[in-house]
Order: C-alpha cells, then sequence, then structure tokens
C-alpha cells in the first residue's frame, strides 16, 4: 500500500494524498493553524476511515451469514490528548444496521468480531485508544 503526499502552499496548509489506488483525497488545517477549512483534517480522515473500515467488516460479516442486511451506519466520537502528540483516547463507536429480520446476535458478533479480529485501523487506533461498541437494529 502507498499513497503520495502533496502541500499545497497556495492553499494554506493544504494537501492532497494520492492513493496508491489512484484516487484523491484532499485535507486541510483549522483557521488558527495556517489552514482555510477547505476540506477534513487529517486527523478526521482517520476517524471516517476508521470508520469505514469497521462497517466495511459488519456489512461483510453479515452478508456472509446470509443475512439480509441493507444498511449499516457508524457514529463515531471521540476524545484526544490535551498534549502533543495529541492521539486519540477515547473512541465511541455506534452502529446503526438495517435490514430485514437481522438477528441481535448476528449483529452483535460482527460488531464484535471487526472490533476484536478484522479491523486494522481499529487495531491501531485501539494502542492508544479506550474503545467502546454499541449497536441498535432498524427493521427495513
Amino acid at each position: 500500500m502507498e499513497c503520495t503526499i502533496n502541500w499545497l502552499p497556495a492553499a494554506g496548509m493544504a494537501f492532497s494524498a494520492e492513493t496508491g489506488s489512484g484516487h484523491l483525497i484532499t485535507m486541510d488545517g483549522a483557521p488558527d493553524g495556517g489552514g482555510r477549512n477547505l476540506a477534513p483534517r487529517p486527523m478526521e480522515t482517520v476517524l471516517a476511515g476508521t470508520g469505514a473500515c469497521t462497517a466495511y467488516d459488519v456489512v461483510l460479516i453479515l452478508k456472509r451469514g446470509r443475512h439480509d442486511v441493507r444498511g449499516c451506519q457508524v457514529r463515531i466520537e471521540a476524545d484526544r490528548a490535551d498534549v502533543d502528540p495529541k492521539v486519540f483516547t477515547r473512541i465511541r463507536m455506534h452502529f446503526i444496521v438495517t435490514g430485514r429480520d437481522l438477528p441481535e446476535s448476528a449483529v452483535e458478533r460482527a460488531v464484535k468480531l471487526s472490533h476484536e479480529k478484522y479491523c486494522s485501523a481499529s487495531a491501531m487506533l485501539g494502542k492508544t485508544a479506550e474503545m467502546t461498541t454499541s449497536f441498535e437494529i432498524v427493521a427495513a
């Protein structure tokens, strides 16, 4: 896996990232740090990537179990350390899984497997942050 990051000096403290798969992501800093608030902060993209990584796992696990999953949303709240490096110290993930006749035990298992075994982003962030998960099921 690879990624190339370029500073965009004309935009203050904005950066573009080109991923190895050929996609672009733009990130920017807060105005008090020289940014113009034109794109997500780099740490916001870390959090978003973690949410997408774990949601991917949950959907895949449920689909492989032949469950009729129709939607998966993850709401993440994170706290950061007050001093540099301002790592994440606490992350709360709440999954809202939509589907038809989804067994609570299957959703609970999928969330647990993602958190404890499959999601590499969660595993990395779990080295510095206390992570908790919760979920709810919405009938489709």
